[in-house]
């Protein structure tokens, strides 16, 4: 099995002062991940560490520190790692995404939420961070702006995600994200509802979503490219068929990657852009706008 790993870092219309950054981020967080899957790693430890860079990176993303601010100037943050665990409106975690696995593989449930997430952290010595430091004065200052109006949603650059395959054959998918700037106190999106935002079957493929999130759960749209793919389509087009169907159902716009058993992968999107990584054999995959296919060979 021929080891892969692809990333996206939100679906949105991504200005051009933050593309290059994100483009820069994704490729980072695909070679990050597909490091691990080289010298024989898992599937989850790639998606993981993928998703950790991402979550760090404040130049280009929101999914960690730098997150887009609630109705009441706070941040809310929402991840999820499959099978499965997933943690919503944290407010004090750098890394969702390492909260939610260690839901999945210390904790007889599926998804922990507010005050319980953050005291199960304490209780299994994950950091915690006051409020104040998940904030930036850029993003204070957007939300100074954009709180007159109320409930505005895709205001701020979004989820980020990553799916992988490892050599033994196993799949994993991770996605966090920061929501939408000013999001009602105790909205929780897609991203950490199982089968919305991502899902993983290692019979059928590894979804991560991004984009609207209640059209994304009005069609349970990861679980939905999976039975595309069950009934035998391509990723790419698995995806197409199912953002196709959301955008006619519910008027939603947004984005995907999908992975299937065999390796077939796909990042595809119905917004403006979406940036998004693979890596797989010796090269490096990566696009931006519609139809980007750019190619560069991995450095040994």
């Amino acid at each position: 099995m021929e080891p892969t790993i692809v990333v996206h870092g939100g679906a949105w219309a991504v200005p051009d002062s933050l593309a290059e950054a994100s483009v820069a981020g994704v490729k980072a967080a695909a070679r990050d991940g597909f490091a691990i899957l080289k010298i024989g790693g898992s599937a989850l430890d790639a998606v993981e560490l993928a998703e950790r860079a991402l979550e760090d990176d404040l130049a280009a993303f929101d999914a960690g520190c730098g997150a887009v601010l609630n109705t009441d100037g706070e941040v809310e943050l929402d991840g999820k790692t499959l099978a499965a665990g997933a943690v919503s409106s944290v407010r004090n975690i750098t890394h969702p995404v390492t909260l939610a696995r260690a839901v999945m593989e210390k904790t007889d449930h599926i998804m922990l939420t507010d005050r319980g997430a953050s005291q199960f952290a304490e209780s299994i010595g994950i950091t915690t961070v006051p409020t104040d430091a998940l904030m930036t004065e850029s993003e204070r200052r957007e939300w100074e702006h954009y709180k007159k109006y109320a409930h505005t949603c895709c205001q701020g650059h979004d989820t980020v995600g990553a799916v992988a395959l490892d050599h033994r054959g196993n799949l994993a998918c991770v996605t966090s994200t920061g929501g939408i700037r000013n999001k009602m106190v105790g909205r929780v999106g897609d991203t950490s509802i199982i089968v919305s935002g991502g899902y993983d079957d290692d019979q059928s493929g590894a979804v991560s979503c991004t984009g609207h999130g209640e059209s994304i759960m009005k069609v349970t749209l990861a679980r939905l490219i999976l039975f595309n793919m069950e009934l035998g389509k391509l990723a790419r087009d698995a995806v197409d068929v199912s953002l196709a169907y959301m955008g006619e159902r519910v008027q939603g716009g947004g984005g995907a990657i999908a992975i299937a058993p065999s390796g077939d992968w796909a990042a595809r999107f119905t917004t403006q852009r979406m940036v998004w990584a693979t890596a797989k054999g010796e090269s490096l995959f990566y696009g931006l706008d519609p139809q980007d296919m750019f190619e560069e060979k991995l450095s040994k």
